[in-house]
């Protein structure tokens, strides 16, 4: 191979690093999907997104629990492999389930550091703010980065009511502004804002020095991301608001099926451009042979 082609090679599979991340901050928007398996990291890669987030979504659109909070590390581990090896450019970050660092100091490092370990992402996140913020400075101290998610914190949803939009009342506000504060302070590189007030975002971003990145927040963050399902319409259930469906996989996939059905039913699938030939003369002979 012609050693400026096996150049131009190399640095096209180059992930991005923090670096190339947080150097995006106030010029261009960073994209962010998630991914829970190979195919879907290759397709997202492929596209060009920066960053891809194995959330512990997957409990609620892969495995079928009604929250995330039956999700393991196991099970993060297990979808983050996938993820990372369909994954080329985008930099990987892996959700940290509900348990595997509120417990203690020390539970949240073993766990962050098994998750990096066994999967090779590049970050992992977990939720919470101030009060979880020694578990981010003890998880970034042992070498790991940090992605921090406040607002809307789904692994809480039973404190906090029901999934609601944080941010609105003084107090809660305050509360917010002073989590984005405790976790950049404690290590985090980057913030993921959710269901947070369009204005009250926008004030969070200008004050951090992290990367901001909303789902249900503003177009002023930093960068924006979605459950692939949701922007990709891959359900018939429940959207939120905050979701822009780019495609409705789910009526395009029911049809097929439904086709399916009825071609298999009318034996019209295979029909002969699926199926194998064979010779004649062969069949004779076994049809002749007892």
């Amino acid at each position: 191979m012609h050693p400026q082609r096996e150049y131009r090679i190399l640095f096209q599979e180059m992930r991005k690093s923090i670096f190339d991340l947080l150097e995006r901050k106030g010029k261009q928007p960073v994209s962010m999907l998630t991914a829970y398996d190979y195919h879907t990291a290759c397709t997202i890669d492929e596209a060009g997104i920066d960053m891809i987030l194995v959330g512990d979504s997957l409990g609620n659109v892969m495995l079928g629990y009604e929250n995330t909070l039956a999700v393991t590390v196991d099970d993060m581990i297990h979808h983050g492999k996938a993820v990372v090896r369909g994954a080329k450019q985008a930099f990987v970050v892996i959700d940290m389930p509900f348990m595997s660092y509120q417990a203690s100091i020390e539970d949240a490092v073993r766990n962050a550091g098994r998750i990096m370990k066994e999967t090779n992402c590049q970050a992992v996140k977990l939720e919470g703010g101030v009060e979880y913020a020694d578990r981010i400075k003890a998880i970034v101290d042992a070498g790991i980065p940090v992605v921090a998610h406040i607002g809307l914190t789904p692994q809480s949803f039973n404190a906090l009511g029901g999934y609601k939009v944080q941010g609105k009342s003084i107090e809660q506000a305050k509360k917010l502004l002073a989590d984005a504060k405790a976790v950049e302070e404690a290590g985090a590189f980057a913030i993921t804002l959710e269901c947070v007030p369009a204005d009250l975002a926008k004030l969070i971003t200008e004050r951090s020095q992290a990367i901001t990145i909303g789902i249900g927040a503003c177009s002023d963050c930093d960068g924006q991301v979605l459950v692939y399902q949701d922007m990709l319409g891959y359900t018939d259930g429940f959207t939120p608001k905050f979701v822009k469906k780019y495609a409705d996989l789910h009526s395009v996939m029911f049809e097929a099926f439904r086709q399916y059905k009825h071609d298999v039913e009318n034996r019209e699938f295979p029909a002969k451009e699926q199926t194998y030939a064979i010779s004649d003369e062969v069949m004779a002979e076994l049809i002749e042979t007892k």
